[in-house]
């Protein structure tokens, strides 16, 4: 049987087949064929989502790092109402960096997809799934994929049960929300109601999941790749919104820290949930590990963060590639489109 060292990206190098071979960086030459290639490129970034902020700082970086590769990039606030000045603008395809809904729920994919043009990134269905954090656990769940156990909340949610059957610790999230916005861990039934009704107002589908003590890793995705995993410490209760773009204290664990062996694992479980959910070019899979080791699936991203904090770049650089080619090899992939 072809081991999964093989299967999902890893080669042996030499006497040691536990070194990673590292991706083959592009020559100078390539680089400038495919900037020319992908001809005028639009970088959609801003929107109307909570993650409007993130979205702009990821657009501006990725901006950036695309011109400073020769491509002729310009950056576009797509927003509802911007959207109507799409028209005047001339462009070959489109770098996607809008976090959140409407930009990474399948929205933009579709409006994109009816006017012809390329774009960056998983497709209308895989987005519009993995925005949605209740149908990708019944994807997976469905496929046999471990995902904490959770049920949807509703005003008529008996919340004592719900606590019963999640607890003793119930993580609330709204379904279609990213970068930990709305999300609480709750120990009681009084914070649970609390909580949920605070989720409420940022979203009208809200999940309880059971709470994951231990490690979180993340596992990013390009071009069919596994990267590096990396390793999630912080002092806050979880992997916030502070801790992922604010806090100077999270620590990345790049090495992960893991075995050779559970960074196979792990690194085989997000690349199968990743393809199940149907996402393509890149993405990002963060995973928990409980106290006896085994890995829980929390979600896909298809359009991760981009910013001085985020995790793809990092794991990029890691394995070898810097901000500006990791940026051209994932508009890239739109010319075969």
């Amino acid at each position: 049987m072809m081991p999964v060292a093989f299967a999902y990206g890893r080669k042996e190098c030499g006497a040691n087949p536990r070194m990673e071979q590292k991706l083959v960086t592009w020559s100078q030459e390539q680089k400038n064929e495919i900037a020319r290639r992908c001809g005028r490129v639009a970088v959609f970034l801003g929107g109307d989502s909570a993650e409007r902020e993130v979205s702009l700082k990821s657009g501006t970086a990725v901006l950036n790092a695309l011109q400073s590769v020769g491509v002729d990039a310009f950056a576009f606030d797509a927003t509802r109402k911007n959207l109507k000045q799409l028209a005047e603008h001339k462009f070959d395809r489109v770098f996607l960096v809008l976090h959140g809904r409407g930009g990474e729920d399948g929205t933009i994919q579709g409006y994109l997809d009816v006017l012809g043009v390329p774009y960056t990134g998983s497709g209308v269905l895989a987005s519009s799934l993995a925005m949605d954090k209740i149908r990708t656990k019944q994807l997976w769940l469905g496929k046999g994929l471990s995902t904490p156990e959770f049920v949807e909340l509703s005003n008529r949610s008996n919340w004592q049960q719900v606590m019963a059957d999640l607890g003793p610790e119930v993580c609330v999230k709204p379904a279609h929300e990213g970068s930990s916005i709305g999300v609480r861990k709750v120990t009681t039934a009084e914070e649970l109601k609390e909580a949920y009704q605070q989720a409420s107002e940022l979203d009208a589908l809200i999940l309880a999941e059971r709470w994951i003590k231990g490690p979180e890793y993340t596992v990013s995705i390009l071009n069919d790749r596994v990267l590096p995993v990396i390793g999630l410490r912080t002092d806050h209760t979880f992997y916030d919104y502070d801790a992922k773009y604010i806090s100077n204290d999270t620590k990345y664990m790049l090495p992960s820290g893991l075995s050779f062996e559970k960074e196979e694992e792990i690194k085989a479980l997000s690349k199968i949930a990743f393809d199940a959910v149907g996402c393509k070019t890149w993405g990002r899979v963060d995973v928990m590990a409980d106290a006896e080791g085994r890995f829980w699936l929390l979600e896909v991203n298809t359009t991760p963060g981009m910013t001085d904090h985020s995790l793809v770049p990092m794991a990029a650089a890691h394995d070898g590639i810097d901000f500006g080619e990791l940026v051209l090899r994932i508009v890239a992939e739109t010319l075969e489109s």
